[in-house]
């Protein structure tokens, strides 16, 4: 795997689709500026959550082609991609399968029965589903409001449900007057007035069962006509796999030589921590399930030539980070973002340099980052920095027109905020190009948010359209070819550009070069990276926000200054 810098975002992110995407790349004025791509999962066969609900791994033909991850080798550029590893989308052939043969799919336990999970474990509920013992629920970590599951429909009517973490969407759909003859040998203008009448139900949200049809049809009619309208029922949602199946296990078999065929040299893990289930116990980072299962897929993978990236998000006095890169995994670098802002708005270093130094002396692998398609991570620095700071730079983010992301909507629960990096950094120059310079100089590969690369501002429009999850909209503006030629001209991406391309060609940056980090005072700091007689220098003041930077490339000593 490559140390260069890794650009970050959608297939549609820069232009429209992924050959735009490459076209843009292609420029001069991009060329060296990455190695690598870390190219989010819309680019596969998906629904629900931007690409994070996986249909198939099978390309998107509305946005990705084979020829257009040729370019991106052709430019030098290896792809991370990411791997789904805790769920599956209903719209996947294997839960298909299940609601088309019930009892009689293979895939039948592909996916967790909620009531087969917590046999033993529970009182039968009217409503069809287990209600698990409160001693079992209090280990448990839900994403939503209540129990994670889906009431799903059986060819023979029974509802079954399937647990489901993350999304989910039921819809029905409403039938005609012709729809309801040949189902209930109605007479058309019964069926007429029954079509309206459903119609509007569904449009206020009511279900079948909360219908009173009394007026026009007998009680078995009724009856007959609700179960109709069920076997019309639809699906979206993201359902959590049974890690105790071989077909799962037969299945990530797959789905890493399909991210190897396309070219992947980092595969991402995605919700990994929620994959180990066991009753009375955690459903999130289970130890020391969590673990065998990673260490069962690193051999998939080492067997692949493909490095793993396990996600996970959790407060740094937890100490999940340190696990991982003890177990010999790479560390998402998610205390970088917060620490950098709490450096540069409180002016103040310390935390930053304490961090940079454990990264050293521990020895982390990690792939660190400003901005990416989700929030600026807060959760995370729980125990790293002081509350009272952490609540500082929510508040001035915030006055900023940052949004707020709370676990449960418990305001005593933070999570992460929304915004983009400049616009959290107030739109300032000087100090979106600072971070950008001490983010190259931090141990660890470099990812770029696309975004944070074109000064990318709030968009509270597409917050506005985005309804419920519109928060996350905020950050994810897809550029036009236009829009990025014209900030192409604006120095401060010109700039970044010139540093990205410079952190990519310096020798010094090897991992097993020598790293030095020097704190004079509060505010000003150094970075030193040293392999034999190649140097790569940052000296930074938070105070005016100057910094120098001075590096050995092969064709001579690059130097850069901001005033």
């Amino acid at each position: 795997m490559n140390n260069g810098a890794m650009l970050n975002a959608y297939p549609d992110s820069m232009g429209g689709t992924l050959s735009a995407l490459a076209g843009v790349l292609e420029r001069p004025e991009l060329r060296g500026a990455f190695r690598s791509f870390y190219l989010l999962p819309s680019v596969f066969h998906t629904d629900l959550d931007r690409g994070f609900s996986v249909i198939s791994y099978d390309l998107n033909r509305l946005l990705a082609s084979e020829g257009d991850l040729d370019r991106l080798r052709a430019l030098g550029i290896d792809l991370r991609l990411d791997f789904i590893l805790n769920h599956l989308s209903v719209l996947s052939p294997q839960f298909q399968d299940i609601l088309e043969k019930g009892d009689a799919s293979p895939y039948r336990d592909f996916f967790i029965d909620w009531n087969r999970f917590w046999e033993g474990h529970g009182t039968m509920t009217p409503e069809g589903y287990l209600q698990p013992e409160e001693s079992c629920l209090r280990e448990m970590f839900f994403r939503k409001p209540g129990l994670p599951i889906l009431m799903v429909r059986f060819p023979d009517g029974r509802e079954v449900p399937y647990w489901n973490t993350f999304y989910q969407e039921v819809r029905y759909d409403a039938p005609d007057a012709m729809d309801l003859m040949r189902a209930l040998g109605l007479q058309y203008g019964a069926a007429d007035l029954l079509a309206g009448r459903i119609g509007e139900g569904l449009a206020a949200g009511r279900k079948p069962a909360d219908m009173d049809f009394s007026d026009l049809l007998s009680a078995p009619e009724a009856d007959a006509l609700r179960a109709f309208l069920e076997s019309r029922r639809k699906y979206l949602g993201q359902m959590d796999l049974n890690i105790q199946s071989p077909l799962v296990w037969e299945y990530y078999e797959k789905v890493l030589d399909q991210l190897k065929a396309y070219g992947a040299a980092i595969v991402r893990l995605d919700a990994f921590g929620y994959a180990s289930k066991i009753p009375g116990r955690r459903n999130f980072m289970n130890e020391p399930e969590t673990w065998d299962i990673l260490d069962r897929l690193r051999r998939m993978a080492d067997a692949r030539g493909l490095t793993l990236l396990p996600e996970v998000h959790a407060a740094y006095s937890e100490g999940s980070y340190l696990t991982l890169a003890e177990k010999g995994f790479m560390t998402y670098d998610f205390f970088l973002p917060g620490l950098l802002i709490d450096a540069l708005e409180q002016r103040d270093a310390t935390y930053l340099v304490r961090w940079a130094r454990e990264l050293r002396d521990r020895k982390i692998p990690t792939v660190n980052m400003l901005g990416c398609h989700d929030g600026i991570p807060v959760l995370d620095l729980k125990g790293l920095v002081p509350e009272d700071r952490i609540q500082a730079m929510i508040d001035r983010i915030l006055s900023r027109g940052g949004l707020i992301k709370n676990l449960h909507g418990k305001k005593n629960m933070y999570y992460q905020v929304n915004a983009t990096y400049y616009s959290a950094l107030g739109e300032d120059d000087r100090k979106m190009l600072l971070a950008r310079a001490l983010q190259l100089f931090m141990p660890g590969k470099p990812q770029v948010w696309y975004l944070d690369l074109f000064a990318g501002r709030n968009d509270l429009e597409a917050v506005r359209r985005g309804g419920d999850a519109g928060h996350k909209e905020i950050n994810r503006t897809n550029l036009t070819p236009a829009q990025m030629a014209e900030r192409l001209s604006l120095p401060l991406v010109r700039d970044q550009l010139s540093l990205l391309r410079a952190r990519n060609a310096c020798a010094a940056f090897d991992p097993e070069a020598e790293f030095t980090v020097d704190q004079p005072t509060p505010g000003r700091l150094s970075f030193r990276w040293q392999l034999g007689n190649q140097t790569a220098l940052l000296e930074a003041d938070l105070e005016t926000l100057a910094f120098r930077v001075r590096a050995d490339l092969p064709e001579g000593p690059f130097l850069f200054q901001q005033s």
